[in-house]
This record gives C-alpha cells, structure tokens and sequence, in this order.
C-alpha cells in the first residue's frame, strides 16, 4: 500500500530448516482442534523453535505437510514459529498425506465442523477434561473474575484430585480439601480461598465474560450488561430482543441462546448465584445526555482525570459510541500520555481527529 508517497519495505523474515517429528493436537475450551507441529529444535531469531502452529486442517491440505518432511518454519511477526513450506525434493518415497484426526484425542467424542468454519470441534462440552480445564482458567482469568492464588497449574491440580469439575465448583472448596494436596501450606490455601471470595464482588460484565459463552467476549458481555441488566433478563431474551443490542447479529445471539437454553449451563448458573456472584449491574448506566449521540471514540493512552474504564463510561452515558480499533468512520480519538504509535500512524492516515480528555470534557459540559 501506498499512502500519498510514503512506501513501507519489511526485511524478509528469517527462515530455517528442520524436520516435522510429528503433530500433536491440542484442545481448547471451546473444543476446537489445533493441530501443533513437533519440530527437530532449530535456532531462529535468537531462539530454540521446538513446535510451530499448523492452524487447522485446511491449512495442512494446503500446504501438504507429512510427518517426515524438512519444513520450512519462519516467526510471524518475529514472535509465534509457524511452517510455512516444505522442502519437497527432501521427502521421502514412504511419506503419506496427513489424515486430520476423526475422534476427539482426549474423550474420542467423534469430531464435527461447523458450516462457514475452518475448525474442528470436539462437541463433549461437560466431559472432555482440556475443555473443562480451559473454561475454569478462563473464568479466573484477570479479565475475568481475577482469582487470586490460582492458575493453570492449581487448576488442572484441583481438577485432577477430583475438587473442581465446573467453575461452580470453585466456590464449594474449603481449607481441609486444598491443605492435603501438594504445594499447598496454609497461606497459599488461604490466598485461594480469599481470591475466590473476593470474586464474588466483579462486576457482572466480568461475570458474564468469564462464563466463557462463545463469541461473547469482554466488549460483546457489557453491551448485553448495558442493554438487558440483570441475569434474569438475558436469561429470557430471544432472538430479535437481542440482535437489537448495538453489535450484537445473529452469530452471537444464536450463540447466548443456546448457552442459556442448555439444562447443564441453567444448573451451573443457579449454583453461581446461591455463591453469590453478581449477576446484575449495580451502576446506573442510564444516559445523562445524547451530546455525543452519532460519534464513535477510540480511547489510547493514559489519561490524568479519568481511568480509561471511567473515560469508556463517561461516552457511553452521553450517547456515544466505544470502539477498538480505528476506521475512516471514527469520530475522535481521545489520546492521553503513551499513545500508541500505531494509532496515531493511523489516525494521521484516515484524517482522524484527535483530542484530549480536556477537549473531551468540553464536549459533554
């Protein structure tokens, strides 16, 4: 691309050459399959590359990779090792097509795919054990609910000994289960307990991110948080209620409808509010104004009157519009100290105004 005159050259990333031992598959929470290549160690970019993402099964078609074959590995980005070739003339007469696996490597639950997606799923939500684990390290995750004391290690711990099967589970634990196991002393059984009791006062957007529904991420759960309330609300709501959410289209709502219509998740929920977790908002996010009524912000920097929380807020009481990412539509961008370079690039690109939190307090006095 060629912005006015300016032209960007990248210097061609470094490439090497090793062999593909063999491919390992790996199961996220939300079930989907990703397919993980086992490499001859080879040093790239100052670092010893051992394993390299394959994406998914499209991906290995296309790129027709045998257990076996010399591959060529680069770092996307100069950080995450991918393959991106195969050296052909190296490949042996015996090598075979790589067949993606049919059966779910840890539960053998027969694998699907969804129309219009490139992953394979494992369907068994509530019995596959790399999915159960990744929805309790998402859910006390720092976006999340913030557990104190707990991560991935203490969790698949839990899990293994038999004290955590769901989220809800968390909130059964006592100090005689967690002084028995291993690396647990009495201050860091304390520590647990005390992280998971002070979860119990996240706001309820956190809530609702760290119940892990798909496709419902932190910006997606307050825009249901702002519309609908309360729990009970987003329990009730149906397809036309909630693709009237700003942002919210069929995808996500088909998705939140089935999270709140599965029996399983009904029973999880009712479990979560006898632990008393918040599961209404306890601001009042009703408008002050509509002076900001038609204007998108993008927030970057740090900021000396506001939090960036506070700032978000603060637009979406006076009727404006919070986005992420920068377009030719945004309205301002509103810059404190360390902005990003990358967005000020942009925003000089697409004639972006930018403005402080001065200018930006003069809008909505």
């Amino acid at each position: 691309k060629s912005p006015r005159w300016a032209i960007s050259f990248k210097y061609e990333a470094e490439r090497s050459l090793t062999q593909l031992l063999a491919i390992d598959y790996q199961i996220g929470r939300t079930g989907a399959i990703t397919p993980v290549a086992i490499l001859e160690p080879v040093l790239l970019s100052g670092t010893t590359v051992k394993r390299a993402s394959l994406h998914n099964a499209d991906q290995i078609n296309k790129l027709d990779v045998r257990v076996g074959d010399m591959v060529y590995v680069e770092k996307g980005g100069e950080i995450i090792p991918k393959i991106i070739g195969v050296e052909l003339s190296k490949r042996t007469e015996s090598s075979s097509p790589t067949n993606f696996l049919n059966e779910c490597p840890d539960c053998g639950s027969a694998l699907i795919k969804i129309e219009g997606e490139v992953a394979y799923y494992c369907p068994n939500d509530i019995g596959c054990a790399p999915q159960i684990k990744g929805k309790i390290e998402h859910f006390i995750s720092r976006k999340a609910m913030d557990i104190d004391g707990i991560g991935e290690e203490i969790v698949a711990q839990l899990f293994d000994a038999g004290l955590v099967r769901d989220i809800a589970d968390l909130y059964s634990l006592k100090y005689q289960d967690l002084i028995v196991l291993d690396r647990f002393a009495e201050k860091s059984s304390i520590r647990l307990l005390d992280g998971i009791e002070a979860s119990k006062k996240i706001p309820f957007e956190r809530v609702l991110f760290g119940l892990g529904i798909r496709y419902v991420g932190a910006t997606v759960a307050k825009k249901l948080v702002f519309h609908f309330k309360n729990i009970q609300a987003i329990f009730k709501a149906n397809m036309e209620t909630l693709v009237e959410v700003e942002e919210i289209g069929e995808r996500i709502a088909e998705s939140v409808m089935t999270f709140f219509g599965n029996t399983t998740n009904q029973g999880l929920l009712d479990r979560l509010l006898l632990a008393g977790l918040n599961f209404e908002t306890t601001e009042n996010l009703d408008l002050v104004s509509n002076k900001l009524n038609g204007l998108s912000f993008v927030v970057s920097g740090v900021f000396q009157h506001f939090t960036r929380d506070a700032l978000k807020k603060a637009i979406t009481i006076n009727a404006g519009k919070v986005v992420g990412s920068i377009s030719a539509k945004t309205s301002y961008i509103i810059a404190g100290e360390n902005m990003g370079p990358s967005k000020l690039e942009k925003a000089k690109k697409l004639n972006v105004k930018i403005i402080s939190e001065e200018d930006f307090i003069n809008l909505t006095s």
